[in-house]
């Protein structure tokens, strides 16, 4: 019996092109929508973030119920008292507890101010607040304002105020040497740094520290609860965090020193 032959089968004409052009357009598909994604990823803007407290008249974010229980846990309770109390809002003594007093006061100023009126003290709110509560701004020496940063401090208000090139950058509530041992008045310039000092003499931590005149420095202090209580041996007390704060944005540049003002 003959075998019958069997053929190949017929190519159709022109399918290798139709499978190659099928190809190629699935890869232009594929080349197209990672092209559109990448550009999304790189346009699409970042979720916005809380300011830094690198930022300008910036403070931690203050809520109802936070206080300021101990010198190692400070929330900032009383720094915004005083500044409410300074703007007529805030009629009683300050007791470094956020209780419905202080939310009054506060939702008050935000509404005042253009400002979210949640009780909730954030970096609008502090930006706004710092900067209507500078005080004695026509005492504040030349100097403060020349090029360079500059950490002007008020001895009769209590208060340091930092400059860049003139331009200021944030404002806090502090407390000098006692009448016996006062913080010296004068223009300095910082000598010597040490961001976990210790002090022999007085037996206390002095964290963040900046030497400007002899043995005396701004520094955060263990010790301080109320900066209208009380006072150093004549160093600038500040709020660990604050020391913290003004550490971080000098500590890499010359900083200058004025005390001025009557002591208090």
């Amino acid at each position: 019996m003959t075998p019958t032959a069997i053929s190949p089968p017929r190519r159709q004409p022109g399918a290798p092109h139709r499978h190659r052009r099928h190809v190629l357009r699935v890869v232009a598909a594929l080349l197209i929508a990672f092209a559109t994604a990448a550009v999304l990823v790189v346009q699409t803007p970042a979720p916005a973030t809380a300011a830094s407290l690198g930022d300008r008249f910036s403070r931690e974010t203050v809520r109802p119920g936070d206080s300021d229980l101990s010198p190692y846990h400070i929330e900032h309770v009383y720094d915004l008292q005083y500044r409410l109390k300074w703007l007529g809002l805030f009629s009683v003594t300050p007791t470094g507890h956020y209780g419905s007093i202080t939310k009054a006061a506060v939702v008050k100023f935000q509404k005042r101010n253009g400002i979210r009126a949640t009780g909730v003290v954030g970096y609008s709110t502090w930006r706004a607040l710092i900067r209507k509560t500078v005080r004695g701004r026509s005492a504040v020496p030349g100097a403060c304002r020349s090029a360079g940063w500059h950490a002007c401090y008020d001895r009769s208000r209590h208060q340091v105020n930092l400059y860049r090139s003139g331009v200021l950058w944030n404002s806090w509530l502090v407390r000098g040497g006692s009448y016996s041992t006062p913080t010296r008045t004068g223009n300095f310039r910082v000598y010597y740094r040490d961001i976990d000092h210790y002090s022999q003499k007085f037996d206390a931590p002095m964290p963040y520290s900046q030497f400007f005149s002899g043995g005396q420095a701004l520094h955060g202090s263990r010790l301080m609860m109320n900066p209208f209580v009380g006072h150093s041996h004549g160093c600038v007390n500040f709020w660990t965090e604050d020391a913290a704060q003004l550490w971080n944005l000098t500590a890499s540049h010359t900083l200058y020193v004025h005390v001025y003002g009557a002591w208090s």
